[in-house]
């Protein structure tokens, strides 16, 4: 983490710790007892139960929507015919709320694992195809001319020519489903699920009980940088090497 972001982080934390001395409300709680009451939460084991709980439920969401959202950006990209078939559904999905989708999955099929999950990936795969497609459509084709002319498999093709043309967009779709994603999910646990960091969260809003709240983000939060800093900055680097 360079300086710049290491002041950005300090100077944060400073000016909410004035704010909660000045407003002095326990509504407002300062960094101190945010971080106090993630320590006793973290003790007790249960924030790393339901943030676990909650982690795989990202992960599984995130990988089934990257995987169908890649491979439909790109036959749209690709086609104009399977372009055109898809539009309509594409604009469908992206302007459906995530909220009428949840509730929808619920009333299908249950308060389950598997409508959550659906509800998430449903809501999120119009975003990544969209990124995905318009990368497709934006690649040079004199390169993939270039290797026809020199009778290079379609194989190597598409894996050494095609492929690396648009690891951009898939990058940018990646950490913009990854930021979204983790998110609706708790938006999923808070409204039909009975663990998780949604969960938690609805269960302190009754108490209102705000540190627990901002304690339950905190943590989420580090995994998510954690994740952008150690995971998926390395693997960028390693992919945009081809230029």
């Amino acid at each position: 983490m360079n300086q710049t972001k290491v002041v950005s982080i300090i100077l944060f934390i400073i000016i909410w710790q004035a704010i909660s001395i000045f407003v002095n409300s326990s509504v407002f709680p300062s960094v101190v007892d945010i971080v106090g009451d993630l320590m006793k939460h973290l003790g007790d084991g249960d924030l790393l139960f339901h943030l676990g709980v909650t982690l795989k439920r990202v992960f599984i969401a995130f990988s089934i929507a990257m995987i169908i959202g890649i491979f439909i950006g790109i036959l749209m990209g690709v086609s104009r015919k399977i372009d055109d078939l898809f539009d309509f559904l594409l604009v469908l999905g992206l302007n459906i709320p995530a909220l009428v989708t949840i509730v929808v999955c619920y009333i299908w099929f249950g308060l389950t694992d598997f409508a959550a999950l659906l509800a998430v990936i449903i809501n999120k795969v119009p975003i990544i195809v969209v990124n995905v497609r318009e990368g497709t459509k934006a690649i040079e084709r004199k390169y993939l001319n270039l290797a026809k002319v020199y009778n290079v498999s379609k194989k190597e093709t598409f894996f050494k020519v095609f492929l690396p043309q648009i690891y951009p967009y898939i990058m940018a779709s990646t950490r913009l489903s990854l930021s979204l994603i983790w998110k609706i999910v708790l938006v999923v646990e808070l409204l039909g699920r009975s663990d998780g960091i949604g969960f938690k969260i609805s269960m302190f809003f009754q108490y209102f009980n705000i540190t627990s709240i901002l304690a339950y983000s905190l943590a989420f939060v580090i995994v998510i940088l954690l994740i952008e800093n150690y995971i998926l900055k390395p693997i960028e680097n390693k992919i945009s090497a081809w230029k």
